[in-house]
């Protein structure tokens, strides 16, 4: 009853302002109405974000992964090792075969044998081993007569060069042995001429050391079977040491010394042992437009020969256009006419009286290099040269037949020429070249010094390659000899084919002929050369 009354009087107490209000309200008239508006109610509730809300639903999806292989050399333990492995080799350029052979035969005996092999022990070691061995065997007219006679000439070489690379410091060790087997058609009926020689060098790689240098020692030996000093064997042993040093002044400037000495040693009493000194001392230029050299050969003889001489050493080139050259040169220098320079001039040709150095007073030159296009090459120069004790080796005839003899004399020369190559990707390759000299010597001297002499030498050979496996060439040298008193002799004129077919990959077969035109001429004197001749063989690379 009590908790009835309690509401109860709330209610009334609600409702009192209400009726408190209606009360004390006007009363509406016609021209007067109150009109009570009345706002509804909208609470502010705080911290309203933290109202907890549901979140979003959203589908799940599956994100791709990069498949990734397994490139181990044996992909499972499963599967034995070499059934199915991994490529993990690279890409890489063929390198050239270290290895090469070939060998040929043909008419008038011609053999043709060359072999070559690189090991390449590790990229701070490489030993290359080569042998060689051509020659002839036929019947040859006997110079200016109708007679013939069997010649025979084998050449045999073989060489071996090792080179150890330090890091600053390149080693070399070499050897080189060498034979030539021949006849002549007078004095004696065979000739052997045997050399060897042991080659320690040292050369500095480093581009950052304040100097440069390179240096070395040559063991030769060289043995003619048959010579008129000893009536017997001839035999001459050389211990040749050279050496350069140069120190750097700037980036661009340089001065340096070359030595070069040689002791000779011979048997028998008619040679004289010597030692010659050689000294170059000179001061360098280069940078990109420039390249001078300022220097000089003084040359000193001990024991036999002209016991002083000198000679410039002068060159100056300019390069313009990146590829154009113009230059200057003054230079010269000592020739040795040991044994083996006597060989190169004319292996017929046997001495009477040991000679003496051929010195190189002047070689003066002017010329212009030029590559005007990609593969092309153009060389055009002139100048002169003065030969002192020029020597000359070559049979002479009398009333009682021919003789081995040698000769030597000042001679001199001018000459002008020209060299002309292209190459077109490998498919067409070209090149010429001329040289034309004037030559003058003692009016008493010249029949003898001068009927061999160069007058112009011309030389043309192209190479065509059609297809991958073939390569086709021509050729033709031309040397005209100097003319002497109304006589000339006849010149080397030599017209020659050659080419080669790869049959397989590293083997191939190949041939040359010689002389097409049949003509008869000497590159040496007291020596016909072989009418037509050819050679064919195979050659192999591995």
């Amino acid at each position: 009853m009590r908790k009835t009354t309690y509401i109860l009087a709330g209610v009334a107490l609600a409702m009192l302002p209400l009726t408190m209000q209606a009360q004390t309200q006007p009363q509406d008239t016609t021209l007067v109405r109150t009109v009570v508006v009345e706002q509804e109610y909208t609470p502010d509730i705080r911290d309203a974000a933290k109202v907890n809300v549901l979140p979003k639903v959203e589908t799940p999806t599956v994100s791709k992964k990069t498949v990734e292989y397994d490139a181990t050399l044996m992909p499972s333990d499963n599967i034995p090792a070499g059934t199915m492995q991994a490529y993990t080799g690279k890409e890489t350029q063929d390198k050239a075969k270290p290895g090469y052979a070939r060998l040929g035969y043909g008419n008038y005996g011609n053999l043709d044998a060359r072999a070559n092999y690189l090991f390449a022990f590790s990229p701070k070691d490489r030993l290359n081993l080569t042998f060689a061995m051509d020659g002839m065997d036929g019947k040859l007219e006997v110079p200016e007569t109708d007679k013939k006679w069997n010649s025979y000439f084998y050449r045999t070489r073989a060489a071996m060069d090792y080179v150890h690379a330090f890091n600053k410091v390149d080693l070399n060790v070499a050897g080189h042995f060498g034979l030539s087997n021949f006849n002549h058609h007078y004095y004696r009926n065979k000739q052997k001429y045997t050399s060897g020689d042991v080659h320690f060098g040292v050369n500095s790689t480093d581009n950052d050391m304040p100097y440069r240098f390179k240096a070395e020692t040559n063991l030769m030996f060289y043995e003619r079977q048959y010579s008129p000093f000893t009536n017997g064997t001839a035999k001459e042993g050389i211990v040749r040491t050279k050496a350069d040093v140069a120190g750097h002044i700037n980036d661009e400037q340089l001065v340096g010394l070359s030595l070069g000495m040689d002791n000779a040693i011979y048997n028998g009493e008619l040679l004289k042992n010597h030692t010659d000194l050689g000294l170059n001392p000179y001061y360098l230029l280069q940078n990109d437009d420039w390249k001078v050299r300022l220097g000089a050969h003084v040359d000193l003889a001990f024991g036999f020969g002209k016991k002083f001489c000198a000679a410039p050493d002068v060159q100056a080139e300019y390069t313009f256009s990146d590829s154009y050259t113009l230059y200057a040169q003054a230079k010269g220098g000592k020739l040795t006419n040991d044994f083996r320079r006597l060989e190169m001039l004319n292996p017929y040709g046997l001495i009477t009286g040991q000679p003496d150095a051929t010195y190189e007073q002047l070689n003066a030159a002017i010329g212009f290099k030029a590559s005007p296009a990609a593969g092309l090459w153009l060389h055009l120069y002139g100048g002169y040269q003065d030969l002192k004790n020029d020597l000359v080796l070559a049979p002479y005839a009398n009333m009682s037949g021919v003789y081995p003899g040698s000769a030597s004399a000042h001679t001199s020369n001018i000459y002008a020429g020209a060299e002309v190559s292209y190459d077109y990707k490998d498919l067409v390759s070209f090149s010429a070249s001329g040289l034309y000299r004037n030559w003058d010597t003692d009016k008493e001297r010249e029949t003898i010094m001068l009927p061999f002499k160069p007058a112009l030498e011309a030389n043309f050979r192209m190479n065509v390659r059609p297809v991958s496996a073939v390569l086709v060439g021509i050729g033709y040298r031309h040397i005209a000899r100097q003319e002497t008193e109304g006589h000339k002799e006849a010149p080397v004129s030599n017209l020659y084919l050659s080419g080669s077919y790869e049959i397989f990959t590293g083997i191939s077969i190949y041939a040359r002929a010689n002389n097409l035109l049949n003509k008869k001429y000497q590159y040496y004197q007291g020596c016909t050369s072989e009418g037509i001749n050819f050679l064919g063989g195979v050659s192999f690379l591995f």
